[in-house]
């Protein structure tokens, strides 16, 4: 092949590739960097003595080299194209039929064809490769300047199978490229969701403020009957939507953050963390009796107030979850190397299969009343683990019992 036809021949070549820009280059990727083709080009050459073989992407417009091994210097390199009219592939293609000569000088059907003269060919094999749904891909070559046994049957039937196998290795990898694409895309649109969720969540936070700033004061003011009814309700919802936009909030900055990240101070204010979450909700529930047993004799070393607000979602599930006319008890207490702090509600109790999924995110049981996200138990879970601690969960009785356990010598994740 003389350089000035190689010239005029090339319509994109490697360097497309390499930058690339190569129009073929998801194929020309996905075949060059296979051990599993590089391997069927070397055996072929090898076992047919051709040197020249190569894999090609095959249109009914376009000839593109996805792989080659070349040894008879025809300066074809992955990416490089020669114009379709000047292959035997086109009439592959067309006819989903091999073409094999062993020496043209001698072939009767390529004897004096003006392909073979034009770049030499003296010994030649084309095989159709398909994916596996029948659909045409390109061809597997072998090509050489001189004589090769190409049409043995031996060497056909090794040309046949090693096609069959890049057909269906082809469509494999071209699955598991799709799959890693889609899997990307869930990725990215997961994050851009948890991105636009804390950001709301923030932005959210100031009229909630100015709401609670605003009941403040008309408590503050003298209220008619029916007023004075009408602010601890809006004072319930107002402590519900705080506390949805607090657990939003801490579960889209620990998916951002890789986990919920906690500050450990070695005297945390504890007891005032807890005492206040449970005043909260005594204003925020009057019509629930919340019981608080709190005995601290020495100080905990922990962050106050991400553990209050997992005993604040503790403590509003088990109000949700409560029988009507029961009470809702906050134990806490020191015992052996860990402090526990229990909160139980009279109930129905958790089944199994319900406890299988209990601490996931976005999981409301199946008796759940009120509003919620079905977050306030996975950020508890979450917050426990981030103290290299946990929560235990009893049914017995008709008493169920979450225990959150924060051990004394702590060591955050």
């Amino acid at each position: 092949m003389g350089e000035e036809t190689k010239r005029r021949a090339k319509i994109q070549d490697h360097a497309a590739f390499l930058e690339g820009t190569h129009d073929f280059q998801s194929d020309i990727e996905t075949l060059a960097g296979s051990e599993l083709v590089g391997t069927i080009l070397e055996t072929v050459m090898l076992a047919t003595e051709v040197r020249f073989a190569a894999v090609a992407r095959v249109t009914a417009e376009r000839w593109v080299a996805c792989r080659t091994v070349d040894e008879v210097n025809f300066s074809l390199a992955a990416g490089d194209e020669i114009e379709i009219e000047s292959t035997f592939c086109q009439s592959v293609r067309e006819t989903s039929q091999k073409v094999l000569f062993s020496d043209v000088a001698t072939d009767e059907t390529y004897r004096n064809h003006p392909i073979a003269t034009k770049f030499g060919i003296v010994s030649y094999a084309s095989i159709p490769i398909f994916r596996s749904d029948g659909t045409f891909f390109g061809t597997l070559c072998a090509i050489d300047s001189v004589p090769r046994d190409l049409a043995h049957p031996r060497a056909v039937a090794m040309l046949e199978m090693f096609a069959d196998i890049i057909g269906q290795g082809l469509e494999t990898q071209e699955r598991l490229q799709a799959q890693e694409r889609q899997i990307e895309h869930q990725r990215e649109m997961a994050r851009i969701q948890e991105e636009l969720v804390a950001v709301l969540g923030h932005d959210l936070r100031n009229p909630v403020a100015a709401i609670d700033a605003g009941l403040r004061q008309l408590e503050k003011e003298g209220l008619s009957e029916k007023g004075r009814k009408i602010v601890p309700l809006m004072r319930s919802s107002l402590f519900r939507a705080a506390d949805l936009i607090e657990n939003i909030m801490l579960h889209a900055k620990s998916r951002l953050g890789g986990g919920i990240r906690v500050s450990v101070r070695s005297d945390a204010p504890l007891a005032e963390a807890i005492q206040q979450v449970v005043e909260e909700l005594r204003a925020a529930e009057p019509g629930h009796e919340i019981n608080l047993d709190l005995v601290l004799e020495r100080p905990i070393s922990c962050d106050a107030p991400r553990v209050a607000q997992a005993i604040s979602n503790l403590l509003s599930n088990a109000i949700r979850h409560s029988e009507q006319g029961f009470p809702v008890s906050v134990r806490g207490a020191v015992r052996d190397d860990a402090f526990g702090i229990t909160v139980a509600n009279r109930g129905n109790a958790i089944s199994d299969d319900v406890r299988k999924s209990l601490f996931k995110p976005f999981h409301r049981g199946a008796n759940a009343t009120g509003e919620g996200l079905g977050l306030g138990l996975h950020i508890a879970s979450s917050i426990a683990t981030a103290h290299n601690g946990g929560i235990d969960v009893t049914c017995d009785e008709g008493i169920t019992s979450f225990t959150f356990n924060l051990p004394l010598a702590c060591h955050p994740q």
